[in-house]
């Protein structure tokens, strides 16, 4: 799995005109799923990103994680995160799994989520042409892949 985490003052999804997700101070996720992925991922992941310590704290030193400062969380799934652009100038998906692997994994990364800040996690809809908006706080930007570990 790879993410683009992102600290945000807010972010949103839109859908056909419809903002499906919205959040307000916290952490913009973005996510990618690739066959080799699976419960020991979502495992790292999850426990990395609430407890990632990326906001300020009293003397403005990046020493909070989502969990202390009760912030949100939006996830949205992005098979473009595993393009391949090592040949030529279009990049290759093929590392990015199909729904039918890639959905039930989603699934439970948010269920966890979830379980791990004990708020709704707010998402966008796996495979759908989606808007994304956010207000980078800082800018933030953190990339974590789990076969980088």
């Amino acid at each position: 799995m790879r993410v683009v985490i992102q600290r945000v003052s807010e972010a949103s999804v839109t859908i056909e005109g419809k903002i499906h997700g919205s959040i307000g101070k916290g952490l913009l996720v973005l996510l990618g799923i690739e066959d080799r992925d699976g419960e020991k991922d979502i495992d790292y992941l999850t426990r990395k990103i609430v407890n990632l310590r990326i906001f300020p704290d009293e003397n403005d030193v990046m020493n909070k994680s989502l969990l202390d400062i009760s912030g949100e969380l939006l996830l949205v799934s992005q098979f473009t995160l595993m393009g391949e652009t090592k040949k030529g100038n279009r990049p290759s998906y093929i590392k990015a799994s199909r729904p039918e692997f890639a959905i039930p994994l989603y699934e439970k990364f948010i269920a966890q989520a979830e379980t791990a800040l004990q708020k709704k996690v707010e998402t966008g809809v796996f495979g759908a042409d989606m808007k994304v908006a956010l207000v980078n706080d800082g800018p933030v930007t953190i990339i974590i892949d789990t076969h980088n570990e």
